[in-house]
Parts: structure tokens; sequence; C-alpha cells
């Protein structure tokens, strides 16, 4: 038998960007250490077939459109979860844009804008909407998905890099204000991982060949490296820990 630390059995766990990727990786690992799961994406369809593939496993599963960069849709999702399991104890903030690759000093005004919408305003109103019903339980786990580009630099996805690193900083806020209610606040940092979201920089195969060879375990990130880490911070083995960037890159960020 797994360790109770690591069991989420009773627990509600929201989601948002999570019919693909790495935020379906993470879903799939929360269902599976025991949680209902909400999951989310801004089209329909992709939310049908990903329930449909997560019920087939047995997990009990929630899915509605949402595109987060709309306040009231992301309350729809909250609500709608609220409504059928009467909880949310994990909230995980997955859901990101970046329409812009190129230097900083090009970015258009919209997409600079929509970058810090998407991947920072949304993720504060995600914490609004969750972390006082978590507060009156005492108890509960906000997951941000940031990225090692928070951390150190890119000429090509600064201006993203820019939006995790305030989210990697909203994180240690948020953990300061909350944790005297005894709910925690961390961020997952992760490398280049092969998603749809990173095709642009996966796929070019000079820019994937050097990163490889810059990558102590010589290999890109797969989403399934990303949701053991999540269902690791949702759940009691990760009782003490709040505030924290836990960086899943290969190494990248140690040589």
């Amino acid at each position: 038998m797994p360790s109770s630390l690591f069991d989420l059995s009773g627990k509600v766990a929201l989601v948002t960007g999570s019919t693909r990727g790495i935020g379906k990786s993470i879903a799939e690992e929360l269902a599976a250490a025991g949680a209902r799961v909400a999951i989310s994406s801004r089209k329909a369809q992709a939310c049908v077939q990903a329930k449909q593939e997560l019920e087939r496993r047995g997990f009990e599963v929630l899915a509605q459109p949402c595109n987060v960069s709309r306040k009231e849709e992301l309350q729809g999702l909250v609500d709608a979860t609220l409504r059928k399991w009467g909880r949310i104890d994990i909230a995980v903030a997955n859901a990101a844009s970046n329409p812009y690759y190129g230097p900083l000093t090009g970015v258009p005004d919209d997409a600079f804008d929509k970058i810090f919408a998407n991947n920072v305003k949304s993720v504060l109103w995600l914490a609004a909407m969750t972390l006082p019903g978590m507060a009156e339980r005492r108890s509960g786990s906000f997951i941000v998905v940031g990225s090692i580009g928070g951390l150190i630099a890119n000429t090509v996805i600064g201006a993203y890099g820019m939006s995790k690193a305030a989210d990697h900083h909203l994180v240690r806020n948020l953990a300061a204000e909350w944790g005297p209610k005894n709910v925690r606040v961390n961020a997952i940092a992760p490398g280049l991982v092969r998603t749809e979201f990173a095709r642009a920089l996966w796929e070019d195969e000079k820019r994937r060949t050097e990163r490889e060879a810059a990558t102590p375990l010589r290999r890109l990130g797969e989403p399934r490296d990303i949701g053991g880490i999540a269902a690791f911070l949702a759940s009691d083995a990760a009782a003490f820990i709040t505030g924290q960037v836990i960086v899943a890159d290969g190494g990248v960020t140690i040589v």
C-alpha cells in the first residue's frame, strides 16, 4: 500500500488548462492519488474528450470550458466545482499563453497585455476565488505552474519569462499571507517540456539539440515529469512546504 502521506482520497482539485500537456498530466496524477478533479480548457470538445478518457480510467471528473483571462468564466468553473462537490482543496493554475517569440523591445502592447492577463492576473483571480474556502477549513494547497523562464534569461520568450517571474513572487506573497490559515502555496518551474504549448521551441532541431546537450539528464521533459510533483505538493507529504518554486528542468539551471 502507498503511504497515506500521498493519499488524496476525499479531496477536490481544480486544474486550469488541463485537457492536454502538463495540465492533463497534473489532473491524471491528482486523480490517480484519489482526488476528484475539475478540468478545463478553452475548447468544449477538448473538455469532453479529456473527461471521457479520465472516466474510462475510473476517475471522478468534472469538465467545463474556461478561458482564464475572462473572470466570469473562471468564476463559473469554480462555482461549478463547488456545486458538484461542495469544496476545493487543491487549485492548480496551469493555463498560460505566449503569443510572442522575439526580442523584448519588439513585443506588441496587445501581446504583452495578453501574456500578463493570462499568466498573472488570472492566477491572482483563481487565488481569490479558492483560498478563502481553504482557509475556512484550515487546509489547502494552491499550486502555480511557473517556468525556468522566470529564473533565467531567454532571448525569444522574455515577456513570458517576466510573467512567470511574477508568478513565482506571487506564490511567495500568497504563502506569507495564507500560511497562518494552514494554506500552502507553491510553484513548479518546468524546463523545456515536450508539449504542444512549447512546440515552437522543441521542434527547432538546432535549439532542441543544444538544450539536450546542455541538460545533465540529456533529454527534454515529458508532461508526466511534472504531474507527480503537483500530486506531491498537494499531499500531506508536502505539509511543511510553502512559498517555494520547485524546479524540474533535468538540471539545466545548475550548469
